[in-house]
């Protein structure tokens, strides 16, 4: 048993109490030391302070066992009850080490009730002013503020409190109503609902939405008068113009709607609603505009209202609000026309929106009423023409009496962001501690991007070999957060943890440190996993080769540097330089590690025959095996391409690769792996690389130039962003963009199902590869056009997500690029509805029709694409024929309006 905690040894009248006390505080007798505690005065609870707390500091130390847990509870009441200040007895109540095993508050109330009445409000103050992160008891907080007296706090830990304790009361089988009804405090927590940030979460988890929830609730009470109706009203509304978290604003627009505004209480808040048509909640902005749209149908607004209502409205992106704008400025204006020249002006707001069926609802609008308003209405009317649809333009144009080259746009410019140009690696610190700063960050920031990865990992070999002592001591703090460095470790092995990977720079880390045996790391070293089938393992496989073998080296024989660092982020390395490191290694008879050899090989330039061949020269004048090794490869046949072929797996389309025949045959075996064929079906489909995207930031600099082989290998985990929605896989895409080397059939269909991803930030990363590809002219949109009409064909990627990518491309400038894409696809996708056959599922199509026609509007373009004028001929006005007719009328325009 621990020190911490002994056996309880009988009380008698020759024991003093405060050692009695704290006998019964170790044996963990909860109910012995309150009774103790009511007869003491308040001079011997303070004299028994200082053991209690001596006896806080033991526990802190003591292994957390079963004997541990039966002290503290009754350690956290005695404690309490021996502070005679408020501010000591709450720091004791709601201290950090003691949370998981407090008394419970019934035990704490008994000991602290005999206080003085503002001193238990004061108490209780202090206990409601701590943060939700001290999980006070809502009970303790409670029973004090009845006991003292004192007004009830309205903090948030509070009011949570107590909103949970209202929910916590299901069993008594009553309802919320009744619960609210029958507490006294009831009147003064609801207004403080209001104030609490994220309350809305605890409402609708709690309660939700039917008869029995908060909201019906507080409806119910205010019928009753129990609550002020008025103020609840302004409350909600105050609320609402606040904003805050979604389920705030989703509960507090219940709570209104459940207390049914009239008509009068409408009219009084105008301003109110005004204000909330502009709100991020599209919920919320919706309510206003139902509510708003009712008193204009009544008459209850001004026409100078509605239009200050309209400008809100028609500048936002929801279709369906704007839609709904539209509509009821159509009614108002059909009532009374003589409104139209305060009118219109808003209406030409929707004339910019992205929707251009939106824009032709609007046109038609001011077309009807134009001919009554005034000049000032007109002129303004026609500034805002100029943002229509090409077709649109004309018209208002002819209808405006305007000059068509007033209306046009300016000429188009293409925009695409600059080409990346790779940057050169900076030297390793000089310092140790510097090199230890930024270890500590690449842990945080999990191994960061290649040249930051690089850098360290050379500085930690460089300083193993000059002093490693120096360096330990530098690293100490830094990995002190890591599991595995901690002093005793019960339930896991650092060498298990370290057998089947190096986790980054952490097997650098652990070997410098003595955390893993040298037998695991040898062991690793020699073999490392190879029996992993997946398709990702030959790249993991190179790349953690390199860390093992420099784990194993810092603790046998260390090496006085790395062969293999990059000359440039890329991972290209300039094979002058890797001839003056091989000299060096010469000069100070040092022996090069096999991986990292292999790993320069890789990496080194061969583009230029004139340099390779000097550099060839060098390495074979140094008169080693090694050198013998860089100039054979240096003068060695170009490289070639692996032969591709296309295959299908359920709605995929899926590359195979051929054997990559060029490696020279002494690599080792981990680095043998990469030239093995890349198949479809051979490997598993599922693998720990599929979840986790742990080190493939680094694998194209494992094979600088050759960013096909890498993409083919992630092909299937990229596509699953789009064919079975899963997130991040397609991240990788703008560092495949940026790598060297051709960009082929991989990378084109790497960015194709990334544009159809289901997740944003995946659809976000394909958009910035297309543009990084496009910038630096390597973008062959025929072909990635095409594939992107295969795969929505076959399902693997929807036209809506593809219609969103491709837009977001587009409104960064890349118009003309966008255009080239979807000319190429279109009439893949159009091609089944010129056949006579049933008409395939075209969801979506219109929206990419759309995103087509403003691309050719913007740039000019007048193309023939194929199936264009069967679809724009199509009977009906869906999107998608409204749409095609658009394009069909743009591409044929002689002049551009």
């Amino acid at each position: 048993m621990s020190s911490a905690v002994r056996d309880a040894v009988p009380v008698s009248d020759a024991v003093p109490v405060s050692e009695a006390l704290l006998m019964a505080v170790r044996a963990g007798r909860t109910n012995e030391a309150a009774g103790l505690l009511d007869g003491m005065t308040d001079p011997q609870r303070r004299l028994c302070l200082p053991a209690l707390k001596e006896l806080r500091k033991e526990l802190r130390v003591a292994p957390w066992d079963a004997a541990s847990r039966t002290a503290y509870p009754a350690l956290h009441a005695a404690g309490a009850a021996c502070h005679t200040g408020a501010a000591g007895a709450a720091g004791w109540i709601t201290a950090a080490d003691m949370r998981w095993s407090q008394a419970s508050p019934a035990a704490l109330l008994h000991v602290l009730g005999d206080r003085e009445r503002d001193w238990l409000g004061n108490l209780a103050r202090r206990l409601a002013d701590r943060p939700a992160t001290a999980q006070v008891p809502y009970e303790l907080m409670a029973g004090l503020v009845r006991l003292s007296g004192c007004a009830v706090p309205t903090t948030e830990t509070y009011v949570v409190g107590w909103v949970e304790q209202i929910g916590s009361l299901w069993q008594r089988g009553d309802t919320v109503a009744q619960r609210l009804r029958q507490d006294p405090y009831t009147a003064d927590l609801v207004p403080a609902l209001f104030g609490i940030p994220d309350i809305g979460g605890h409402l609708d988890w709690l309660f939700g939405d039917g008869p029995d929830s908060w909201c019906a609730a507080l409806a119910r009470l205010t019928e009753e008068g129990v609550l002020d109706r008025r103020a609840l009203v302004d409350d909600c509304v105050a609320r609402l113009l606040r904003g805050g978290a979604a389920s705030d604003c989703r509960v507090f627009l219940r709570l209104l709607a459940a207390l049914g505004l009239s008509r009068e209480e409408e009219r009084e808040r105008v301003a109110d609603w005004l204000a909330l048509t502009s709100h991020a909640a599209s919920t919320v902005a919706a309510h206003a505009q139902s509510v708003l749209g009712s008193l204009a149908s009544a008459g209850g607004i001004s026409s100078r209202q509605l239009a200050e209502m309209s400008d809100g409205m028609l500048f936002r992106t929801e279709k369906k609000l704007v839609r709904a704008q539209l509509v009821l400025l159509g009614k108002v204006l059909r009532r009374d026309p003589s409104t139209a020249t305060e009118l219109l002006p808003s209406v030409a707001q929707a004339f910019g929106h992205e929707d251009t069926d939106l824009q032709e609802r609007a046109w038609k609008l001011v077309e009807r009423h134009i001919g009554v308003v005034d000049e000032r209405a007109r002129e303004e009317v026609a500034d805002a023409a100029a943002r229509l649809s090409a077709g649109l333009r004309a018209r208002a144009g002819a209808v405006l009496g305007m000059d068509a080259a007033a209306l046009a746009p300016p000429p188009y410019l293409e925009l695409l962001p600059p080409a990346p140009v790779p940057d050169r690696l900076p030297p390793a610190p000089d310092s140790a501690t510097e090199l230890a700063e930024e270890v500590g960050a690449l842990l945080a920031s999990g191994d960061g991007d290649v040249a930051a990865f690089e850098r360290a990992l050379d500085g930690l070999v460089r300083h193993a070999h000059r002093h490693q002592a120096e360096l330990t001591e530098a690293l100490t703090p830094v990995v002190a957060r890591l599991w595995w460095a901690g002093a005793e470790l019960q339930h896991h092995s650092a060498d298990e943890y370290f057998r089947d990977a190096p986790h980054g720079l952490e097997v650098v880390l652990a070997a410098l440190l003595g955390r893993v045996r040298t037998a695991t790391l040898h062991k690793a070293d020699q073999h490392g996993p190879m029996s992993d089938p997946c398709v990702h393992s030959a790249m993991s496989a190179a790349f953690n080769a390199r860390l093992w073998e420099a784990a194993y080296r810092v603790r046998t024989d260390p090496m006085p540097f790395l062969l293999a660092t990059p000359t440039w982020a890329s991972g290209f390395l300039e094979p002058d330089e890797l001839v003056s490191r091989l000299g060096e290694y010469h000069r100070l008879g040092a022996r090069p590690g096999a991986a990292d050899f292999a790993q320069a090989l890789l990496r080194v330039r061969r583009d230029d025959p004139a340099v390779a061949a000097a550099a060839a020269e060098r390495a074979a004048s140094l008169g080693t095996a090694h050198g013998e090794r860089l100039a054979r490869w240096l003068t060695g046949d170009a490289p070639t391409a692996p032969t591709s072929r296309r295959r299908t797996s359920g709605v995929r389309i899926l590359l195979e690769l051929g054997e990559l025949d060029e490696l020279p045959a002494d690599l080792p075996a981990a680095f043998r792996r990469l030239g093995r064929p890349v198949g479809v079906f051979e490997a598993r489909r599922y693998c720990h690389h599929y979840w986790t995207q742990d080190g493939r930031q680094h694998w194209l600099a494992v094979v600088p130039g050759r960013r096909e082989l890498v993409a083919a290998r992630l092909m299937r985990e990229v596509s699953s962003v789009s064919v079975e929605d899963t997130r991040n896989a397609a991240m990788v895409l703008p560092l495949i963009a940026e790598a060297e080397g051709e960009a082929g059939e991989a990378v084109h269909l790497c960015v194709a199902y990334g544009l159809g991803a289901r997740h944003p930030e995946d659809r976000l990363g394909a958009v910035d590869a297309l543009l990084v590809l496009a910038a630096r002219g390597q973008l062959d949109a025929e072909r990635l056009g095409g594939d992107l009409g295969q795969l929505v064909r076959r399902g693997a990627v929807k036209p809506l997500r593809l219609a969103e990518s491709v837009r977001t491309a587009a409104t960064t400038g890349a118009y003309a690029t966008v255009w080239s894409i979807l000319r190429a696809a279109l009439p893949v996708l159009l091609a089944d509805l010129a056949t006579d056959g049933a008409a395939p599922a075209t969801r979506g199509y219109g929206e990419l029709l759309a995103v087509a026609a403003e691309c050719a509007e913007l740039t000019g373009a007048r193309d023939d694409v194929a199936h264009l004028a069967q679809a724009a001929e199509r009977s009906g006005s869906s999107r998608l024929v409204t749409q095609a007719r658009r394009l069909r009328d743009t591409l044929g325009r002689e002049v551009a309006a």
